[in-house]
């Protein structure tokens, strides 16, 4: 067996590795598809087994936390053993959790068990497929890809409810278990067209991987429940952890990952951003509901446009990356974020479609930003690195969404922002939405305000074609 290295700049992808790119988006569809589908049907889950809103929302909450620490494990032992094999653990792990969940429907702990293995299996899909693009594919090849990385993601994401309602509503929401079935179908293409790699002879750290697990796993817990139990014990696990990390012969992440001024940003500006955007989809909905009294299904058609572009314009992003440099493509996104934020929180209580517009500008910058951070960090580690280091980077933008999503419905539970602030906002009812989306501008302005202070003359420059 031959080691494969990683070659940003010279060797093109080979043939095999050209032909295993659909699957990627096949299978990452259906990763992201799961994220989503679940969210419309924790009411018929809440009433067909008794529960409250705090008991059901642990189909979701366990999903999100074991999908987190999911990515950074899938990414630490990318670096040990073999993606191909690394990927089918991944699929198999998916499925089983699915065929379990739709066979005990009946039996709510059982319920949450399949979820949590859906997450563990469902966490290496997109942890191996940034290893995979980062390994084998250029720089040139990696902005295009990510570009329809994005698209993919964008319009999983979008269509997640829409498929969701539908298939709960028409069947029963215990048939949303069987959606992700479909990922049997890539694994033998995996197994051929993939590199059979030899990679390192590490181990891997369990104590470090646990106490990261508890860290990840009690944050999400505070933010959702309140309790600040969760809070001390995440402070205390994260000390062992860092702790640990440092005393270990072969750590979990080697410390020195964390030492890298520009790693470390782009884990914060990706926390920041995907937190925010993702606490928006948490208000929209609300905020159409409350302040224009539509229907769900009137929500979709104002939200549906903004999910489409994003669809269209990932690819462009990844286009765009390659002949202007993530640099360039990264500040174009969080401006467009920006403007977004600031036109919704001046259009709360006028026409509807002025949010349906502005919100269609979020999703484009939406998916600048995202295919072009993404490029950034990734150019950036080293390849003995990369699949812990990309591992952590998706699991802080995805354990970012739910802590978002919890820190801004207790802002709009205790109404800490209805008042009037806004100038353009005369409405009395909209203060708390038009204060609120405010707020949210100025962090993504702070965030880009990062990104130069952090990345300035050093981003990666743009990969010149070729004459």
């Amino acid at each position: 067996m031959i080691p494969v290295e990683r070659d940003s700049n010279t060797a093109a992808p080979s043939a095999d590795m050209k032909k295993v790119v659909p699957w990627i988006y096949y299978i990452l569809f259906f990763a992201v598809l799961n994220e989503s589908v679940f969210n419309v049907s924790t009411p018929n889950i809440a009433e067909q087994f008794g529960l409250d809103a705090p008991g059901v929302s642990w189909v979701i909450t366990v999903f999100i936390i074991v999908f987190g620490m999911g990515a950074v494990i899938f990414g630490k032992l990318s670096d040990i053993f073999s993606v191909k094999k690394l990927i089918t653990i991944g699929i198999v792990l998916y499925s089983a959790g699915s065929i379990i969940g739709f066979a005990f429907q009946s039996y709510y702990p059982a319920i949450i068990i399949s979820r949590a293995i859906q997450g563990a299996g469902a966490s290496a899909i997109p942890a191996l497929i940034m290893v995979i693009v980062a390994r084998y594919f250029t720089a040139k090849e990696r902005g295009n890809l990510f570009g329809v990385i994005t698209s993919t993601i964008s319009f999983a994401v979008g269509i997640g409810p829409v498929l969701g309602g539908y298939i709960a509503g028409t069947f029963h929401w215990a048939f949303l278990f069987l959606v992700p079935l479909p990922v049997l179908v890539a694994i033998p293409f995996f197994r051929k067209l993939l590199p059979t790699e030899q990679r390192g002879t590490g181990t891997l750290d369990v104590i470090g991987a646990v106490l990261m697990g508890l860290t990840v796993s009690t944050l999400v817990l505070f933010t959702t429940e309140s309790s600040w139990v969760y809070l001390l014990v995440a402070v205390v696990s994260l000390i062992l952890f860092i702790l640990r990390i440092r005393m270990a012969r072969e750590p979990f992440v080697d410390p020195s990952l964390f030492t890298n001024p520009l790693y470390r940003s782009g884990l914060v500006i990706g926390f920041l951003i995907f937190s925010t955007v993702m606490a928006m989809m948490f208000v929209i909905p609300l905020m159409l509901s409350k302040m224009y009294g539509l229907s769900t299904e009137n929500i979709g058609l104002v939200m549906f446009p903004g999910a489409f572009s994003a669809v269209i314009f990932g690819k462009v992003a990844g286009k765009m990356t390659v002949k202007k440099g993530s640099h360039f493509v990264v500040y174009l996104g969080l401006a467009l974020i920006a403007l977004s934020l600031l036109l919704q929180s001046s259009s709360v209580g006028h026409w509807v479609w002025y949010i349906g517009a502005a919100l269609i500008v979020m999703y484009v910058g939406f998916s600048f930003l995202q295919t072009a951070l993404t490029e950034s960090v990734a150019q950036i580690l080293p390849s003995e690195r990369i699949g812990v280091g990309m591992g952590f980077y998706n699991m802080t933008s995805f354990i970012s969404g739910a802590v978002g999503t919890a820190l801004v419905a207790k802002v709009m539970e205790k109404a800490l922002l209805d008042f009037p602030l806004h100038p353009f906002v005369m409405d009395s009812h909209a203060y708390l939405y038009g204060n609120l989306i405010l707020f949210l501008s100025c962090i993504v302005v702070a965030s880009a305000l990062l990104y130069y202070v952090a990345f300035g003359k050093k981003a990666p420059q743009p990969v010149k074609e070729p004459a």
